[in-house]
């Protein structure tokens, strides 16, 4: 098929589709200028994350903790949702999306507009004094004196985010299977699909009887395995498309 059957082919699928699950990865991020953590030259070449971001290092030395969280939110915060985050938040909009499950902390989800977001790992959008319990905006806090501690009781922020030695929680994990297990179409955008438990989501919807379509710009370990298809390409440039092309089936 050429490019512009491939979209023709996700739209008519998206508007046969009963209930739509999508499943995000760091891809998306990096669309938004959001380096990889985890890729070559990415802060976790230069931070071993399982020394820097595990909860213990946090609670007994929180300055060193910080050394990392801070670059990691520094990062985020000059982040802005990209035109596949708005696509997303569209089809939701349209009736046809109904969840996003994502492996990634950047919060940009939300602040595109989609309402129902499975955040495995959590988001550093917001920190809580491991103290009193004060939630506020990242932005709030100050990271010129590490680690920022909290204006109540001097307590040490934490990123609302899952740090290494901490588990999913429970209640995104149970929800996560529910969703995958009961859509008929699942989307899997900007992911390898090598990191778990989110790589098992596709797995589950097709099991289920779900049909699985990628939107990445190279093959994965899903594609010609779980996937029905894939489409080559960035999020942002193959979805605002799709959602275009919707919208002109449903005049026809």
């Amino acid at each position: 098929m050429s490019f512009d059957e491939e979209i023709t082919t996700l739209a008519q699928d998206i508007m046969r589709s009963r209930k739509i699950v999508a499943l995000s990865g760091a891809g998306m991020s990096v669309e938004s200028d959001i380096a990889s953590f985890r890729g070559k030259g990415g802060l976790w070449e230069k931070y071993d994350p399982e020394e820097y971001a595990h909860i213990s290092t946090l609670r007994h030395h929180p300055e060193k903790a910080w050394i990392l969280l801070g670059a990691m939110q520094k990062e985020i915060a000059k982040a802005k949702p990209n035109r596949g985050h708005y696509a997303l938040a569209e089809l939701e909009q349209l009736g046809f999306l109904k969840t996003i499950i994502t492996q990634n902390v950047d919060g940009l989800h939300h602040l595109a507009g989609n309402r129902d977001v499975i955040e495995f790992h959590g988001n550093l959008q917001t920190v809580t004094c491991m103290d009193c319990g004060h939630h506020l905006s990242s932005s709030e806090i100050s990271l010129d004196d590490i680690p920022p501690r909290c204006s109540k009781c001097k307590g040490v922020y934490k990123p609302d985010c899952i740090f290494f030695g901490e588990a999913i929680p429970v209640e995104a994990l149970t929800r996560a299977h529910q969703e995958s297990r009961t859509c008929d179409l699942m989307l899997v955008l900007g992911t390898s699909a090598v990191v778990y438990p989110a790589a098992s989501m596709p797995e589950i919807a097709k099991s289920a009887g779900a049909r699985v379509v990628e939107i990445n710009p190279s093959e994965t370990v899903l594609t010609r395995f779980v996937s029905d298809y894939i489409i080559l390409g960035k999020t942002g440039d193959v979805l605002p498309k799709v959602v275009d092309r919707i919208k002109t089936l449903k005049k026809d």
